[in-house]
């Protein structure tokens, strides 16, 4: 068997997204949010569900999937594979807007209902926290206690989670193995008695995928690897030109080229093609 990049948009879309089999949704919920017995999710309402798109048409690059339960909670699922400039704020305006937007003008407030961000993340945001799952929300700092309880998030950070499948013993757990494993899996794992997450693999299998759905699954792959290809050559362009610079500050201040070359790590040959291209040398 092989199966799917959950990452993968199309993937997270087709499987997340499913209205025809919701207790994936539902049983990624209730384990996420660790909902107690009489409090889980029994019916959502998928609000942007799967369909596939024109290939040509592909643009998006957040991935996200949105839901209300029987309570009128709204709950926002996005995967997030690249750390975008911003990102933290852009969630909570994300979260704030779809919060707001339940709304209208001259509506009363106690309509609002709470809105629940979970963000599954293939990067590490929070540097101080080694758990790869963190909730956050507004607390009293002296009393720690939430009122002010409209809007909640929940990070998964998939590079902290490095548990071996032999180690595994929760749904959540499951889960998130499933999320950043299944693309190099060849079997369902044993004793998988979740209905939600088996359902999960069973769409994850490329097998049951059409043609048309495989080749917008390859497109946004391959869109994938075009922008983290500009975001490397950018990077690396704004390294060599901080090089740059710093070689020939340290030549207007009479270093000599030697030192400039081991100072910087390049070469003789490299530091003085920077100088004659920048006019200060002739040979």
């Amino acid at each position: 068997m092989k199966f799917v990049d959950i990452k993968n948009d199309i993937a997270f879309r087709k499987i997340f997204g499913n209205e025809n089999k919701k207790e994936i949704l539902i049983s990624f919920l209730n384990a996420v949010l660790e909902l107690p017995k009489g409090k889980k999710i029994i019916k959502v309402e998928i609000k942007n569900p799967y369909q596939l798109p024109e290939i040509k048409d592909l643009k998006s690059s957040i991935l996200d999937v949105r839901a209300t339960d029987e309570r009128n909670i709204s709950y926002i699922v996005e995967m997030q594979v690249e750390e975008l400039e911003g990102f933290d704020k852009r969630v909570q305006y994300y979260t704030a807007k779809q919060y707001s937007s339940q709304i209208n003008k001259g509506d009363e407030y106690p309509k609002l209902n709470q809105v629940i961000f979970i963000g599954i993340l293939d990067f590490i945001f929070f540097e101080d926290d080694d758990d790869y799952i963190t909730r956050h929300r507004t607390v009293n700092i002296k009393t720690q206690k939430s009122t002010l309880n409209g809007m909640e998030y929940n990070f998964i950070e998939l590079p902290k989670f490095i548990k071996e499948l032999r180690d595994i013993k929760t749904l959540v757990d499951k889960w998130i193995y499933f999320i950043k494993n299944a693309e190099n899996l060849d079997v369902i794992p044993a004793d998988l008695k979740d209905e939600g997450l088996k359902h999960a693999y069973e769409d994850a299998y490329r097998h049951n995928w059409t043609k048309e759905e495989l080749e917008a699954y390859h497109y946004a792959e391959m869109r994938r690897q075009d922008e983290k290809g500009k975001t490397d050559i950018a990077v690396r362009k704004g390294i060599e030109k901080a090089i740059e610079e710093t070689v020939i500050e340290l030549f207007k201040n009479n270093v000599d080229i030697v030192i400039i070359a081991k100072s910087t790590k390049l070469t003789v040959k490299q530091v003085t093609e920077i100088l004659k291209r920048n006019g200060l040398i002739t040979k």
